[in-house]
């Protein structure tokens, strides 16, 4: 992998034909150990600029999705004007998460293993969870039918706390809260197009 040069922001990759060799899917996929096996395995991720990366179908951008769930509600927010990716603005979501980048590897040797502290720190970075929790990958994202998915590639991990308690960091993040699942069934048009087809797997 390549160490960040220069200012420009560097994430993380994986080609698109793996997604084709494995199996290529619509929306979520629940079996995800043969396509984590492989999109983590050693020289299937490289990090390249991010500009490049948002124009190029032949390059999905890896995103871990972080949902926080407490009994029967799930911490819900709004994607505010600070948002990094601009089509995502003003849209309700159920994923806390974000690009992995050059500085994960500073610390962590593995790519399983500097993968999933990246999303910790992702999530880290976003709220301050101040409950204790048990943490499963539930399914993977891949949504060609926008130009937003056709670039992102979601693993979606799910966060059962021991109470709700969870507070923002980021002005990108506003208006959040639990609710419960009915409650965002209803909302469901207001949500982006991950967190409404997770809205499947807390059911």
């Amino acid at each position: 992998m390549l160490k960040s040069s220069g200012k420009e922001e560097l994430v993380l990759v994986f080609e698109s034909h793996l997604l084709h060799d494995l199996g290529h899917f619509q929306g979520l996929c629940k079996d995800v150990r043969p396509y984590l096996s492989k999109i983590l395995g050693e020289g299937n991720c490289r990090f390249v600029q991010r500009s490049r990366a948002e124009r190029d179908p032949g390059l999905k951008q890896l995103i871990p999705y972080v949902i926080l769930r407490c009994g029967q509600v799930v911490f819900h927010y709004v994607r505010g004007k600070e948002a990094g990716e601009h089509r995502l603005r003003s849209k309700g979501s159920i994923g806390i998460g974000g690009h992995i980048q050059p500085k994960d590897l500073n610390l962590f040797s593995s790519q399983r293993t500097f993968y999933l502290q990246a999303a910790a720190r992702e999530v880290a970075e976003e709220v301050r969870v101040e409950a204790g929790h048990r943490e499963r990958i539930m399914a993977l994202i891949n949504d060609d039918s926008n130009p937003v998915g056709q670039v992102h590639f979601g693993i979606v991990h799910l966060w059962d706390l021991d109470r709700p308690a969870v507070r923002r960091r980021e002005r990108q993040i506003t208006r959040g809260g639990f609710v419960t699942v009915e409650e965002l069934k209803k909302r469901r048009d207001t949500l982006e197009a991950w967190s409404q087809q997770c809205l499947e797997i807390l059911d």
